[in-house]
């Protein structure tokens, strides 16, 4: 439980993870919407401001299959820049950001992006698209997109395994990684009385921040990786908005079960799960929702683990199923404040000067052999 001892909380949010169950190949776009607005109306029974859900929450996880070029398109959701086009405005998407919306709920969300591109003159063809793995941020106050975010760390191969059985994560193969970086930004309406630009007071400091929630967002394996956490951290983030399809196991790539029972590989991939979620809120100072797409889809498990993380660390509050279930939490914003003011007052303890390898290199570079 969180270890906030404050009787009254100062910046009081009630959030909640939307963890859904399996999606199958077979089940059709609305099914699955019908069981996302189910979701929110039970988050509104219970008072909820930000609702989070999974990683291509509105399909299947496509990438586990070799698809023919010509299906891959019915999973993806276009963006349209030039026709003023884009997510709030898919027939498939539409009617989740209407119905939160008309609940008064903020919803984030992953989902398959086609982004088109207007091509110069002279070429062959007018249009052409990058694919992305995205989710977005949808404002009931705003009734608009006001945040977006691209997975940047992208798992798997181009090109699948040829062995029999072997587990396929062909991420590499559907989407292009992120190009928008790690792009922290503000939600309104969730926090009574917020500062505002205009405001005659100011906030004294980055420790005390009074404004309106600092979101930031991940998408699965981006978790995994401390730098993009802290480029969040280094922008004050309050909230970290993380869904994810995680295997619950997987064979090598001959095929063969890796070596441990599926039960223990899946405690494994739980422990790293809690690990990455646990240890980067910790050291970023931040809440942390993270929502699983879990059970098993057509056959292929994927792992649960749906929680909500304390800035200290702490597990407040994690899922029980394995299916549809709503995690719920009231959250004080202003628990971030004693990490961001001691342990990680980045103003006063960082030194950026020691840190260049890990901007300026990819690969592992060895101390020459004695």
């Amino acid at each position: 439980m969180s270890p906030s001892t404050k009787n009254k909380p100062q910046r009081p949010l009630t959030v909640a993870a939307a963890q859904m169950g399996p999606v199958h190949l077979a089940d059709s776009r609305q099914a699955v919407l019908n069981r996302m607005c189910g979701l929110l109306d039970q988050a509104a029974e219970h008072g909820v401001q930000l609702v989070v859900f999974p990683e291509l929450a509105f399909t299947t996880f496509f990438p586990r299959y070799l698809l023919d070029p010509k299906d891959v398109g019915r999973y993806f959701e276009i963006e349209d820049p030039q026709n003023g086009l884009g997510i709030a405005q898919s027939p498939n998407v539409k009617p989740l950001f209407d119905h939160a919306a008309r609940l008064g709920i903020d919803v984030c969300v992953g989902y398959a992006e086609r982004s088109l591109q207007t091509n110069k003159p002279g070429s062959d063809s007018q249009t052409s698209h990058i694919d992305y793995n995205s989710c977005v941020y949808y404002s009931a106050q705003a009734r608009a997109v006001v945040g977006k975010y691209r997975k940047i760390h992208l798992p798997g191969a181009v090109e699948p395994y040829t062995a029999p059985g072997a587990f396929q994560q062909l991420e590499k193969r559907y989407f292009r990684p992120g190009d928008l970086g790690f792009p922290a930004f503000r939600a309104p309406g969730l926090v009574e009385g917020a500062l505002k630009k205009d405001s005659k007071v100011t906030a004294p400091g980055p420790t005390s921040d009074k404004g309106d929630p600092i979101i930031g967002m991940l998408i699965c394996n981006d978790r995994r990786w401390a730098e993009a956490w802290r480029v969040y951290g280094l922008q004050g983030v309050e909230v970290v908005c993380c869904g994810y399809n995680t295997t619950a196991f997987a064979t090598k790539a001959t095929g063969e079960m890796v070596d441990m029972t599926p039960e223990d590989a899946e405690e494994e991939v739980l422990l790293h799960h809690r690990l990455s979620c646990q240890a980067n809120s910790y050291m970023n100072a931040c809440f942390s929702i993270n929502v699983a797409k879990t059970g098993a889809e057509d056959g292929n498990p994927l792992v649960g683990g749906t929680m909500i993380v304390h800035p200290n660390g702490h597990i407040i509050k994690e899922a029980e199923t394995k299916e549809d279930e709503l995690v719920v939490a009231t959250i004080d914003l202003a628990d971030c404040d004693r990490g961001k003011g001691k342990t990680f007052a980045f103003h006063k303890h960082r030194k950026p000067e020691h840190y260049g390898a890990i901007v300026e290199q990819v690969g592992v570079v060895e101390p020459e052999l004695l």
